[in-house]
């Protein structure tokens, strides 16, 4: 009643070492790990009882072997999907995306048809050293598409841009002689960086940190210091 190629309905059992254990009608099947969705899966649990749409890559009578995957089912829809994105996709749209994966660098944004790149410095107003500070892959996101080169395939994405810029207050909120509170982010040879709120930092000179010389900022103030 299976053949290789057709898509049926399974019913996950459970998990095993290798992947899930699924029935096809009244037929036991396997469904590798690596088979079940377009990226790694770290828990199968989850499937345990959903019922799935799977195409059959493997079928053995003999050896009573059938096994079944979701992510050949899932690469073709992608493929729709994509022709769809690259005809719609413009600048200055919005969307909702998944973190794919990140990077040093940035993070990759699935967005639906394509991947997207949001680099590390489109991500927020405040200065952060690696992605995961305030990404997590898997984690739902919102993006504006900044650029999009439909030759090259590539979207280029910003984070920050849909949450206001804080410098564009800060003129009326840190006039000159205002005395505030800040904590020291980091210092320098040349003086130390305090954040006065998120995405705004200042500086302190090293001449402006004492009325007597500095040889060494650290002498004076530490990172995490108010």
């Amino acid at each position: 009643a299976v053949e290789k190629g057709q898509i049926v309905d399974v019913t996950v059992t459970k998990t095993n070492k290798g992947g899930l254990e699924v029935m096809v009608g009244s037929l036991r099947g396997f469904m590798p790990a690596g088979q079940v969705d377009l990226r790694f899966v770290e828990s199968l649990e989850p499937y345990v009882g959903q019922k799935l749409q799977a195409k059959v890559t493997e079928k053995n009578p003999g050896k009573k072997n059938l096994v079944v995957s979701r992510r050949a089912i899932l690469i073709e829809q992608r493929r729709e999907l994509e022709a769809d994105f690259w005809t719609t996709i413009e600048e200055g749209q919005e969307f909702t995306g998944l973190v794919k994966t990140l990077k040093d660098y940035g993070a990759f944004v699935d967005l639906g048809g394509a991947d997207g790149f949001l680099h590390i410095g489109q991500i927020s107003w405040t200065h952060i050293t690696h992605p995961g500070e305030v990404l997590s892959e898997g984690q739902e996101v919102n993006v504006l598409v900044l650029k999009v080169e439909k030759d090259k395939k590539k979207v280029s994405l910003g984070m920050k841009q849909l949450s206001q810029d804080p410098w564009i207050a800060a003129a009326e909120t840190y006039t000159p002689e205002t005395v505030i509170s800040g904590r020291v982010t980091r210092t320098a040879d040349f003086g130390a960086f305090v954040e006065l709120e998120p995405g705004i930092e200042g500086l302190i000179h090293i001449s402006e940190l004492d009325w007597k010389r500095v040889r060494k900022v650290t002498d004076v103030v530490k990172e995490g210091q108010e």
